[in-house]
């Protein structure tokens, strides 16, 4: 079984990095059936595996363009956009057909903190009810700090605010099988730290939510 993670993983990295080194240009068709061959290869690899190795696979899949918007998508799209109305939480449909929530600090964490806010709950109860209505979809949770204090507090501090966004979720029914989590420090600033304007844009956390394009038949013989 390691072996056979080894080759998959390592097949599906020579694929992102052929990809972008070869002058890639998007093709939807092509690129669902690729997504989702690499999807199907990888999903056979998941029992047993551990949230890493799902959080990996998600992003393989998510590159070669594997994620469909479906009727589903779009009507959660519409709900977030309702419950967040005026909340300054931005709604959108990302290149590869993801819906992405990016969440500002003003409503989801304290400075130095990881506890969810007041304002950010009923956010989080509406998108635990959508997300129960989808069950096909993921979820990926990233957390991001400003650049303030060091890299041994900020690492973690992004992971924890993941994380509890992930405990919101879960107490609410959503699956902890369908989350993946990460953290990234002050690395991918949005804004320039050096005001507190833009520091404040940088402590944020960003929910993506996924539908895997269907595995295609192979073709008769």
């Amino acid at each position: 079984m390691k072996l056979h993670s080894t080759l998959v993983a390592v097949s599906a990295a020579a694929l992102l990095s052929a990809c972008a080194s070869s002058g890639y240009e998007p093709n939807p068709t092509r690129d669902t059936a690729v997504g989702a061959a690499a999807g199907a290869a990888i999903g056979a690899l998941a029992h047993g595996s551990n949230r890493t190795h799902g959080a990996l696979a998600g992003a393989a899949i998510g590159a070669l363009g594997g994620y469909v918007w479906s009727s589903q998508m779009d009507k959660q799209k519409k709900e977030m956009e309702q419950a967040t109305r005026g909340t300054g939480v931005q709604v959108t449909q990302t290149a590869d057909n993801q819906l992405k929530l990016e969440v500002p600090s003003d409503i989801s964490f304290d400075v130095g903190r990881a506890e969810i806010k007041p304002n950010f709950a009923p956010i989080l109860e509406k998108f635990a009810q959508s997300l129960n209505q989808n069950p096909a979809s993921t979820v990926r949770i990233i957390g991001h700090t400003d650049n303030t204090g060091s890299d041994a507090i900020n690492n973690p501090l992004s992971v924890n605010r993941a994380a509890s966004t992930r405990d919101y979720l879960t107490a609410r029914g959503v699956s902890s099988q369908r989350i993946a989590i990460d953290g990234r420090g002050s690395q991918q600033p949005l804004a320039d730290n050096g005001t507190e304007a833009g520091r404040a844009r940088n402590r944020r956390v960003e929910i993506f939510v996924a539908e895997a394009a269907p595995a295609q038949p192979a073709p008769a013989r």
